[in-house]
């Protein structure tokens, strides 16, 4: 038969199992983390967790005796963790922590493992994040850290646009991140937190992301539906006119050049074409391609109904008048009147048409 656990207690606590029972619904372990340098805290758990109030103890390998928390957490009452100040906080030094409760008269004790501090260092996040606009289409953002070793540190930005769906995280061993390409059509906003590197420490603490800083153009709906109707009267309206005014010019232009090259280049003329009406539709009639009116042709006909007009010629005087001389004179001197002159009987007849 089955003991029930109410009766098996008080006798595991006499049997001095007690403490060891209740230490499994205490405290499991203790995380220690040194911010910035600065401070650390070691916590044990929460209020829900926790049963009992326990106290803090911690040395220094090289350093003893074992010293208690000065400053304890609290949480509604109940002691949750332990605050270190700078002053308290020793480096490159193994660290120790033991955990002390009374609960019914009897003592628990928690130890911790071994614990080297400047593995737990958590730096501060990034500070004044700044952008600057390199070239066209190249951002630049740099930062600072409040972290007193800047050397010790790396550093991981990550971004995203208002257009994009999920983040963007490269890992930056200096200050200074270069964006490459940019969009000055979207909204970019950027993050950047800080570790210490491998050659400080062996750590996995990153830093709480920084402030964002933003770059571009902050899009609100309103924004976007004025975007959309500037869009869509660009697209609808003003590329349309604006396509059909080029064309326009360019044929203006096309007509002008054409002209101009004429004048400057004149063809030379093919008279053939001029001369087809000539051969082919009238036949080689000159009179009727070049459309001479007909009374005009009809005066140009010859008219051969005129009359015959005879004409002569008579021989001239001095050509048929004979020749005298001294003993051959005709009777009646010198002086004497011709006598009446017979038709020679040499005539040229002439017929005039």
């Amino acid at each position: 038969m089955a003991v029930p656990t109410a009766l098996l207690a008080p006798v595991l606590l006499l049997c001095g199992l007690g403490p060891r029972l209740a230490a499994t619904h205490g405290p499991t372990g203790v995380e220690c983390v040194l911010f910035n340098e600065e401070y650390m805290t070691c916590k044990w758990g929460s209020r829900e967790t926790l049963t009992a109030n326990y106290s803090l103890y911690y040395w220094y390998e090289t350093r003893l005796p074992m010293l208690e928390c000065k400053h304890y957490l609290w949480d509604r009452g109940v002691s949750v963790g332990c605050h270190f100040n700078q002053s308290e906080i020793i480096q490159f030094q193994p660290f120790h922590v033991l955990l002390n409760a009374s609960v019914n008269g009897q003592t628990l004790e928690i130890r911790s493992k071994r614990m080297e501090l400047q593995d737990l260092v958590k730096p501060g996040a990034p500070v004044n994040l700044t952008i600057r606009n390199m070239s066209s289409n190249q951002l630049q953002l740099t930062w600072s850290s409040p972290y007193p070793k800047a050397q010790c540190l790396e550093h991981a930005v990550k971004y995203k646009s208002n257009k994009d769906t999920s983040w963007i995280e490269h890992g930056v061993k200096g200050d200074i991140f270069s964006f490459p390409s940019v969009d000055y059509e979207k909204y970019y906003t950027f993050y950047v937190r800080s570790k210490i590197n491998s050659y400080c420490g062996s750590t996995q603490l990153w830093s709480e992301w920084s402030v964002p800083v933003v770059w571009g153009r902050n899009t609100t709906s309103k924004d976007l539906a004025e975007e959309q109707l500037q869009r869509f009267w660009i697209h609808t309206v003003l590329v349309p006119i604006a396509s059909c005014l080029l064309l326009l010019v360019l044929v203006v232009l096309l007509v002008r050049m054409e002209r101009v090259w004429v004048i400057l280049m004149p063809r030379i003329p093919n008279p053939s074409k001029n001369f087809d009406e000539l051969f082919i539709t009238h036949n080689g009639n000159f009179q009727e391609w070049a459309g001479v009116p007909k009374d005009m042709l009809e005066s140009f006909k010859p008219n051969y109904s005129e009359s015959i007009c005879h004409v002569s010629e008579l021989p001239s005087k001095e050509s048929h008048e004979p020749q005298w001389d001294g003993s051959n004179r005709p009777p009646g001197g010198p002086g004497a009147p011709a006598g009446p002159r017979e038709h020679s009987p040499y005539q040229n007849n002439y017929v005039g048409v």
